[in-house]
């Protein structure tokens, strides 16, 4: 006998009539999309599992304010976007700035104009980055992006977001997220080129 499997709309209502069972399988229909999107931009294990709690916590809270304009899944997308910024702005340690940032990625396009040939990493990147070593570049990578850039790469190119989702959960225009999606893009191409070209970067 085939069994239904509820959607969210379904399981929602049933969290509003205090259905505890329906609250976890709504959990652990998510939780490893929340964790795996807090982690990529924290880059600490510690820190999104702080992420993940606050939250569905958040959403218990704020579940009478979700109307369904949206999807629940980008709903909760944005939510969690919201908890990781918030930890990433009370940690201490010194990050890129957004205008060091700018200075490299201006930097790239001026190599670009003058004819210098940067590697081409992307051109088979989910073979390369299946070795562990590749992915804890592109992980040092990422984690130097400034916060307005890391989310958008985040929820774009290692979610799978399209555009028009990102754009909802962040409050900005497509175009906008496309601009910041671009600059992010070079940065790391420029960062990994020499990593990925067989020469890797010393630290």
């Amino acid at each position: 006998m085939e069994v239904l499997v509820p959607t969210d709309t379904e399981l929602l209502e049933r969290i509003r009539k205090g259905d505890s069972d329906a609250l976890e399988l709504l959990v652990s229909r998510y939780e490893d999309r929340v964790y795996n999107l807090a982690y990529r931009m924290l880059g600490n294990r510690e820190d999104a599992e702080d992420v993940l709690q606050d939250t569905f916590m958040n959403v218990i809270r704020s579940l009478d304010s979700f109307q369904g304009r949206s999807s629940f899944s980008t709903w909760l997308y944005r939510v969690a976007a919201n908890a990781a910024l918030t930890k990433l702005r009370q940690r201490s340690k010194r990050e890129k700035s957004e205008s060091e940032f700018l200075d490299d990625v201006y930097s790239v396009k001026e190599q670009a104009h003058a004819g210098v040939k940067l590697t081409d990493w992307s051109a088979n990147p989910i073979n390369q980055l299946l070795n562990e070593e590749a992915q804890n570049q592109m992980d040092k990578a990422i984690d130097e992006l400034p916060e307005i850039y890391r989310v958008v790469f985040v929820l774009r190119d290692v979610e799978g977001l399209p555009a028009s989702d990102v754009a909802d959960i962040l409050g900005l225009s497509v175009a906008a997220v496309k601009s910041r999606l671009h600059r992010a893009r070079l940065y790391l191409r420029n960062r990994l080129s020499a990593y990925f070209s067989g020469e890797a970067q010393a630290p």
